[in-house]
């Protein structure tokens, strides 16, 4: 390596190389870019490594390396990018002998023990990203003392205790995410004092009592997620005052009382307030409306008139709808379909073919909003002026019948926000429709693939945790497990507020109790088909999260599995690797998916793609993330903050690519 002693930049990512890392590296005095990532070395990072005074960019992941020390490390570990890989032990307390550190991050180790109490002493740092680690025990009082630091992220490990309120020290703080730890107590008041925090991520942990008034003094707040926790009280009214406020979560939690209508809460979709305990507002945040007081007096003489007007009332009603059902009865009605049971008994609803014809103009080509395999869809208006959506089954094809009834047979089981909701279905000898919710913003397909329709980043990330949370529910949140088995963009839909919706369950299965594969004859979408599903027809929950990796990589990416360029040896994770660290994008390409505001989401985004099932050629299914993670992981990029979509323009100078792959 002597010979190279002026190269500035060596990439060796990929190359399977193996071994030691060679000590006489560090004869490349001059390198600022080192990348070794995706290799098999192993033993001990070198020493050396630290004479290299100017590196800048240090990739080491998805090798085998280990360190026992840093104080030899202190060049490599004042740079400011340093990412290695599955790191264990503790972090030793040399490392604060570094009081020049500026950047640290261990992120994704198995590094646990406690935070060191000495991490105070150095005053230089700014950056700290220690997540997906198995740290524990409680956050060191001392660590409050770092008044300059701009953003900490100590994220999924298993940090515990309460928040101090010396948090309020960090004052020049701009994003803190503690979120996947086990923190207990109550938010402490004193967090409001951090005006310059845009970022706080507090979600997933045992924080309980109210959610402090000071909160709407965090002026600069951009995101805010304080989900799944043990919250209590109100929402408050302070939050009103948080204009810059565009991400808001405070969805499983025990909140109650009126949702804030003011400032950003404007623009909160239903999703920020789900699954609290008596939370009230606008009927589009899908809660019960708020109830008015009533004046004592009011209230005495709605008694004294209900006691004794009802009753006659009420006899009237039952009199008059006796006489009607008795009319319907004998007149009939032979168009009237049969309803199955799909939804609660109070919400039923009866539909004639008649109805369903005059709602389509006779099922009219301009009302279609497109066909499948089974059917077509139709756009329909009901006599009351509800917009639905019509799935006409073809019953000149067999599997028609089994589609039908197996959508039936999933539909009235399941009930969540991002499944698209069954109305009603129906059904004679010679015509079978599913009668479902309205879905005017399409599918994920039209805006993929169609030149006059853009999604942003933030609107990506969000329809892939809308998709997760759709499967979750599917595969763990019902008692016996449903599996999609055809997940893909055209079966992804889209209401008013850009939520998605999972639909299409007419090759669904429903695994028995105990089981946890089952093995069909009924193929799915190619491309998106785990390796199993399409040679030997076996489906499991895991065929799911196969073909959402599939999904999610083509929603950030826009290509299609089955495109032209993954032929031969350039695979979908081949393709993957060179899109995200290569020589150059490719030219089609017109939208870079992430900018990572720090080095821990970029190595987020990387791994979630290459190491995702779903790019590799493998057909073994026990080593894929189970999907809890999965959701997870997603959620958490946007969550997380920094997150921004930006455009990259042909014609940029060679440098201007680098320093953006490179993220400078």
């Amino acid at each position: 390596m002597s010979s190279a002693s002026n190269l500035e930049e060596l990439y060796l990512w990929e190359s399977n190389l193996s071994g030691n890392i060679p000590d006489s590296i560090s004869n490349v005095s001059k390198l600022r870019i080192l990348s070794l990532q995706e290799n098999s070395f192993y033993g001990l990072i070198p020493d050396t490594l630290g004479n290299l005074r100017f590196l800048e960019i240090f990739y080491l992941w998805s090798n085998h390396l280990t360190t026992k020390t840093f104080n030899s490390m202190s060049g490599a570990f004042s740079i400011p990018w340093q990412i290695a890989d599955k790191l264990q032990g503790s972090i030793p307390h040399d490392l604060c002998g570094l009081k020049g550190l500026y950047k640290l991050s261990l992120v994704a180790n198995e590094l646990d023990g406690l935070l060191p109490t000495c991490l105070c002493d150095l005053t230089s740092l700014r950056y700290l990203y220690l997540f997906s680690n198995k740290l524990h025990s409680q956050i060191p009082l001392s660590f409050w003392s770092l008044k300059d630091i701009l953003e900490v992220d100590l994220s999924s490990n298993n940090l515990s205790g309460s928040l101090p309120l010396n948090i309020g020290n960090l004052k020049v703080l701009i994003s803190l995410n503690l979120s996947r730890n086990l923190l207990l107590s109550d938010i402490p008041s004193t967090i409001g004092s951090l005006q310059d925090l845009q970022v706080l991520n507090l979600s997933r942990n045992r924080l309980q009592g109210p959610i402090p008034k000071s909160l709407g003094d965090l002026m600069s707040l951009k995101a805010l997620d304080l989900s799944n926790n043990n919250l209590s009280g109100v929402i408050p009214k302070s939050l009103e005052k948080l204009y810059d406020l565009n991400y808001f979560n405070v969805s499983f939690n025990r909140l109650e009382g009126e949702i804030p209508s003011g400032g950003p809460f404007l623009n909160f979709a239903a999703k920020s307030f789900m699954k609290n305990y008596a939370l009230c507002g606008s009927p589009r945040l899908q809660v019960s409306p708020c109830k008015n007081k009533i004046h004592p007096k009011f209230k005495k003489t709605a008694l004294h008139a209900l006691r004794y007007v009802f009753p006659t009332f009420a006899s009237i009603i039952i009199v008059v709808a006796v006489i009607i059902v008795y009319k319907k009865g004998q007149r009939g009605n032979m168009n009237l379909a049969t309803v199955e049971d799909l939804i609660p008994l109070k919400k039923r609803r009866r539909i004639s073919y008649n109805q369903l014809l005059q709602g389509t103009g006779g099922f009219s080509g301009n009302n279609l909003l497109g066909s499948g395999s089974f059917g077509s869809v139709y756009k329909g208006i009901l006599s009351d002026g509800t917009e639905v959506a019509i799935k006409v089954f073809n019953l000149q094809i067999d599997e028609a019948f089994k589609s039908f009834d197996t959508e039936c047979e999933v539909m009235r089981n399941i009930l969540h926000l991002n499944l698209v909701k069954v109305i009603t279905c129906c059904s004679t000898i010679d015509f079978k429709a599913l009668v479902l919710e309205f879905m005017p913003n399409g599918s994920l397909e039209k805006w993929l693939y169609s030149y006059n329709y853009v999604l942003d980043i933030l609107q990506r990330i969000n329809i892939m945790i809308d998709v997760a949370s759709a499967l979750e529910y599917l595969h763990l949140g019902h008692p016996i497990p449903i599996i999609h088995c055809d997940l893909k963009p055209s079966n992804v839909l889209l209401d008013e507020d850009m939520v998605a919706h999972v639909g299409d369950f007419g090759i669904a299965k429903l695994l028995g109790e105990g089981d946890s594969i089952k093995q069909t004859m009924t193929l799915a979408t190619v491309g998106y088909m785990a390796p199993e599903y399409g040679s030997a027809g076996i489906i499991s929950i895991k065929s799911d999260v196969y073909s959402y990796g599939i999904l999610l990589i083509e929603t950030f990416t826009r290509k299609k599995p089955t495109d032209e360029i993954f032929v031969g040896e350039m695979s979908m994770k081949h393709w993957v690797k060179r899109y995200l660290f290569g020589a150059g994008f490719l030219p089609t390409m017109r939208t870079m998916f992430y900018q990572g505001k720090d080095e821990g989401f970029r190595v987020q985004v990387y791994r979630c793609l290459e190491e995702w099932p779903c790019v590799g050629t493998s057909a073994k299914t026990l080593g894929r993330e189970c999907l809890r993670a999965v959701f997870l992981m997603v959620e958490g990029l946007e969550s997380g903050g920094g997150v921004e979509g930006f455009w990259v323009f042909e014609g940029e100078s060679e440098k201007a690519k680098r320093e953006r792959k490179l993220g400078l």
